[in-house]
């Protein structure tokens, strides 16, 4: 990792992977499937080894709603010791309600965490005093809080003048913007001027990074690390010509990122590029012949054009 990149980023910036989890077949293990640990830990070392700055255990990506307590907790302090010092730990600790959240982030900070990703309540449209009361609870705990924005998936959005309220609480310190509006950066930075905000769609994050974005909380850097990466040092050191001319040939790819079946399509695309990927536990299942299709054809490109690149 580059002294530029250290110098661009707040506490919890950076490039930090969301990271994928393996399974293994296993006929006692739910849906048939058990956690890989090993393959996890290594594929956590790997991410950081190739430049990231760090990795999110127990997002929406690592599939936390699919597992057991007993493995979500082992998920996390999987990543904590995998890295070991070498790179930040931000652990999600997304909840059906603030009890659950806090719990979480309650065992994150016994484990080691440096910090923790938390959505609004997760199963209905939560009111604004709830949302407060929610974060509320979670930065009670003393960690670090990333407040995560995704009104597609949770149905509840975290407008720039709520999360300005927000970030009145403390331990409130980053913000990671997925609603796919790059108008929403400077919004954020006018209304909550100390609050780090970290790009949380891939397809968007060069225009995030060049408004003023200092992170990027990334599903497809489990798919490029070292390049992604190195896209982070070019936006965020002023060097446009070279980031565009990175950014343009992957961002077909980075698109499957915002779509429904984006855990399966970075697992394909790992698959492609040589890492393990493997199946998702339900309700997640395996792509259909067409959409298989499309993230290949997507991935063949962007693998080409890297290839190009590096002659």
């Amino acid at each position: 990792m580059t002294s530029t990149q250290h110098a661009a980023h707040g506490p919890l910036g950076g490039v930090i992977v969301a990271t994928a989890l393996p399974y293994r077949e296993d006929a006692a293990a739910p849906a048939g499937l058990a956690v890989d640990y090993d393959r996890y830990a290594e594929h956590c070392q790997w991410l950081v080894d190739n430049g990231c700055r760090g990795v999110g255990p127990n997002g929406s990506l690592g599939e936390y709603s699919s597992l057991t307590d007993e493995e979500r907790r082992k998920v996390a302090r999987t990543a904590i010791e995998a890295v070991g010092g070498r790179g930040t730990v931000i652990v999600g600790v997304h909840g059906v309600g603030s009890h659950q959240a806090k719990h979480w982030a309650e065992v994150a900070a016994e484990d080691g965490a440096d910090g923790v990703l938390c959505l609004p309540p997760t199963v209905y449209r939560a009111n604004r005093g709830e949302i407060l009361a929610h974060f509320e609870a979670v930065a009670s705990v003393g960690l670090p809080v990333m407040v995560y924005n995704n009104p597609i998936d949770t149905k509840v959005d975290l407008t720039p003048d709520l999360v300005a309220e927000i970030a009145q609480l403390d331990n409130v310190a980053a913000i990671k913007e997925f609603s796919g509006d790059v108008r929403r950066v400077l919004e954020i930075k006018e209304q909550a001027p100390g609050l780090e905000i970290v790009s949380g769609a891939d397809d968007v994050v060069l225009e995030s990074l060049l408004m003023g974005a200092t992170g990027w909380f990334a599903g497809f850097p489990n798919v490029f690390p070292a390049e992604s990466a190195r896209l982070y040092e070019l936006a965020t050191t002023g060097q446009l010509a070279a980031a565009r001319a990175l950014y343009e040939p992957l961002v077909a790819a980075f698109r499957w990122d915002s779509r429904t079946e984006f855990v399966q399509a970075i697992k394909l695309g790992m698959e492609q590029v040589g890492r393990f990927g493997g199946p998702c536990r339900p309700p997640r299942g395996p792509l259909s012949p067409v959409l298989r299709a499309g993230v290949e054809a997507d991935m063949a490109r962007a693998i080409a054009a890297l290839a190009q690149r590096s002659l």
